[in-house]
Protein backbone atom coordinates (compact mmCIF):
# COMPACT_ATOMS: atom_id res chain seq x y z
CA UNK A 1 0.00 0.00 0.00
CA UNK A 2 3.27 2.04 0.28
CA UNK A 3 2.52 4.96 -1.90
CA UNK A 4 -0.73 4.65 -2.79
CA UNK A 5 -2.34 8.33 -4.19
CA UNK A 6 -5.96 7.17 -3.94
CA UNK A 7 -7.90 5.22 -1.24
CA UNK A 8 -11.41 3.78 -1.08
CA UNK A 9 -13.06 2.15 1.66
CA UNK A 10 -16.95 1.94 1.87
CA UNK A 11 -17.15 -1.09 4.29
CA UNK A 12 -18.96 -0.64 7.32
CA UNK A 13 -16.69 0.79 9.17
CA UNK A 14 -17.56 2.16 12.31
CA UNK A 15 -13.72 3.44 13.04
CA UNK A 16 -10.75 5.16 11.20
CA UNK A 17 -8.85 1.98 10.33
CA UNK A 18 -5.11 4.09 11.78
CA UNK A 19 -3.37 2.13 8.87
CA UNK A 20 -4.38 4.84 6.46
CA UNK A 21 -2.07 7.41 8.68
CA UNK A 22 0.80 5.25 7.04
CA UNK A 23 -0.21 6.41 3.71
CA UNK A 24 0.54 10.36 4.85
CA UNK A 25 3.81 10.96 2.54
CA UNK A 26 1.34 9.85 -0.48
CA UNK A 27 -2.59 9.36 -0.03
CA UNK A 28 -4.16 12.63 -2.23
CA UNK A 29 -7.52 10.99 -2.43
CA UNK A 30 -9.38 9.50 0.46
CA UNK A 31 -12.94 8.09 -0.13
CA UNK A 32 -14.32 7.10 3.05
CA UNK A 33 -18.70 7.37 1.57
CA UNK A 34 -21.00 4.76 2.91
CA UNK A 35 -19.67 3.45 6.36
CA UNK A 36 -20.88 4.41 9.87
CA UNK A 37 -18.51 6.44 10.94
CA UNK A 38 -18.65 9.38 13.56
CA UNK A 39 -15.32 11.15 14.04
CA UNK A 40 -11.96 11.14 12.17
CA UNK A 41 -8.73 11.07 14.17
CA UNK A 42 -7.19 14.03 15.84
CA UNK A 43 -3.86 13.33 13.68
CA UNK A 44 -5.65 13.20 10.33
CA UNK A 45 -3.14 16.35 9.04
CA UNK A 46 -0.30 13.63 8.72
CA UNK A 47 -1.58 13.17 5.51
CA UNK A 48 0.02 15.94 4.15
CA UNK A 49 -0.71 15.62 0.62
CA UNK A 50 -4.23 14.97 1.23
CA UNK A 51 -6.19 17.30 -1.34
CA UNK A 52 -10.00 15.33 -1.10
CA UNK A 53 -11.89 13.51 1.37
CA UNK A 54 -15.36 12.34 1.43
CA UNK A 55 -17.21 11.22 3.76
CA UNK A 56 -20.62 10.96 2.90
CA UNK A 57 -23.62 8.54 4.41
CA UNK A 58 -21.86 8.59 7.62
CA UNK A 59 -23.15 9.51 10.94
CA UNK A 60 -21.13 12.25 11.43
CA UNK A 61 -22.59 15.64 13.57
CA UNK A 62 -20.58 17.75 13.10
CA UNK A 63 -17.92 18.72 10.58
CA UNK A 64 -14.50 17.52 11.94
CA UNK A 65 -12.28 20.30 13.47
CA UNK A 66 -8.62 18.48 12.81
CA UNK A 67 -10.09 19.55 9.05
CA UNK A 68 -8.91 22.92 9.19
CA UNK A 69 -5.77 21.77 9.86
CA UNK A 70 -4.91 19.52 6.75
CA UNK A 71 -2.79 22.11 4.86
CA UNK A 72 -3.56 20.68 1.39
CA UNK A 73 -7.45 19.78 1.73
CA UNK A 74 -9.44 21.68 -0.72
CA UNK A 75 -12.48 19.28 -1.75
CA UNK A 76 -14.53 18.03 1.64
CA UNK A 77 -17.62 16.14 1.18
CA UNK A 78 -19.81 14.90 3.72
CA UNK A 79 -23.31 14.63 1.98
CA UNK A 80 -26.09 13.15 3.94
CA UNK A 81 -24.53 12.74 7.16
CA UNK A 82 -26.43 13.98 10.82
CA UNK A 83 -24.06 17.26 10.43
CA UNK A 84 -25.83 19.60 13.21
CA UNK A 85 -22.82 21.96 13.53
CA UNK A 86 -19.64 23.39 11.43
CA UNK A 87 -17.22 24.42 13.55
CA UNK A 88 -15.15 27.76 12.22
CA UNK A 89 -11.67 25.72 13.18
CA UNK A 90 -12.86 22.97 11.02
CA UNK A 91 -12.72 24.89 7.88
CA UNK A 92 -9.18 24.67 5.77
CA UNK A 93 -9.53 28.91 4.89
CA UNK A 94 -6.27 29.12 2.45
CA UNK A 95 -7.46 25.92 0.24
CA UNK A 96 -10.95 25.21 0.61
CA UNK A 97 -12.32 25.13 -3.09
CA UNK A 98 -15.69 22.74 -2.70
CA UNK A 99 -17.53 22.17 0.38
CA UNK A 100 -20.81 19.62 -0.16
CA UNK A 101 -22.95 19.24 3.10
CA UNK A 102 -25.94 18.80 1.52
CA UNK A 103 -28.82 17.17 3.17
CA UNK A 104 -27.89 17.38 7.01
CA UNK A 105 -29.19 19.10 9.26
CA UNK A 106 -27.50 22.30 9.69
CA UNK A 107 -29.49 25.87 10.79
CA UNK A 108 -26.32 27.68 10.07
CA UNK A 109 -22.73 28.30 8.43
CA UNK A 110 -19.69 29.54 9.92
CA UNK A 111 -17.86 32.60 9.40
CA UNK A 112 -14.69 31.61 8.14
CA UNK A 113 -16.59 30.38 5.06
CA UNK A 114 -16.24 34.17 3.84
CA UNK A 115 -12.74 33.67 4.56
CA UNK A 116 -11.87 30.92 1.86
CA UNK A 117 -10.18 33.18 -1.32
CA UNK A 118 -10.28 29.54 -3.41
CA UNK A 119 -13.78 28.69 -2.65
CA UNK A 120 -15.75 27.31 -5.62
CA UNK A 121 -18.43 25.30 -5.15
CA UNK A 122 -20.87 25.35 -1.98
CA UNK A 123 -23.50 22.66 -1.69
CA UNK A 124 -26.28 23.35 1.30
CA UNK A 125 -29.38 21.96 0.00
CA UNK A 126 -31.67 19.62 2.22
CA UNK A 127 -30.43 21.71 5.56
CA UNK A 128 -32.41 23.97 7.35
CA UNK A 129 -30.75 26.94 6.74
CA UNK A 130 -32.55 30.33 7.04
CA UNK A 131 -29.59 32.92 6.24
CA UNK A 132 -25.75 32.61 5.31
CA UNK A 133 -23.22 34.39 7.28
CA UNK A 134 -22.48 38.49 6.27
CA UNK A 135 -19.14 37.15 5.04
CA UNK A 136 -19.89 35.27 1.95
CA UNK A 137 -20.28 38.31 0.07
CA UNK A 138 -15.94 37.97 0.01
CA UNK A 139 -16.52 35.06 -2.06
Amino acid sequence: MQGTKQLKLSCGLTHFPPEILDLADSLEILDLTGNALTTLPSDLNRLKKLRILFCSSNQFTHLPEVLGKCQNLSMIGFKANQIKHIPESAIPTATLRWLIVTDNALDAVPNALGKCPQLQKLMLAGNQLTALPASMANC
